[in-house]
């Protein structure tokens, strides 16, 4: 039986390994291989011993589970770490595909078609009210003295 911190530990793990998979080979296409640590490298020749024995997407699997198995380790999993689905079996018993649905915006509505255009009020220019607050403060001061 299999605890939940190690099913927690596996996932976690098998995240790790597939983003440093992908980080480590595309460093190794931008010719940047020299910054990799010794283990990146040595996981890195196994996927390419790999890739001459099977298909790339196979030989990509194998070695992200051989790196996964180490994380595992590494991170406190105890015992064998407990299997994860590929992103193939994932997607094999996936109960729907192609699920996205295009957003479309609505087309714009023309000020006649609006049903407020006329009832809508022009906004009055400031200085008009500028003005009238002037008079008003000059009025209240001329009448109060």
């Amino acid at each position: 039986m299999i605890k939940a911190s190690d099913k927690l530990i596996a996932r976690r793990a098998d995240t790790k390994a597939r983003a440093d998979f992908a980080t480590w080979q595309m460093m190794v296409k931008l010719n940047g291989a020299d910054g990799l640590s010794d283990e990146a490298r040595d996981f890195i020749a196994r996927y390419r011993a790999l890739c001459e024995r099977m298909d790339q997407g196979e030989a990509a699997e194998e070695t992200i589970r051989m790196i996964y198995a180490a994380y595992f380790e590494t991170m406190g999993g105890a015992g064998l770490p407990p299997p994860v689905k590929s992103i193939a079996e994932e997607r094999a018993e996936a109960p729907f595909t192609d699920n996205v649905t295009e957003l479309k915006r609505p087309p714009p509505q023309r000020a006649a078609a609006r049903p407020d255009a006329g009832a809508r009020r022009r906004d009055l220019p400031v200085a008009p009210i500028f003005i009238a607050l002037v008079l008003i403060v000059v009025a209240f001061h001329y009448f109060w003295n």
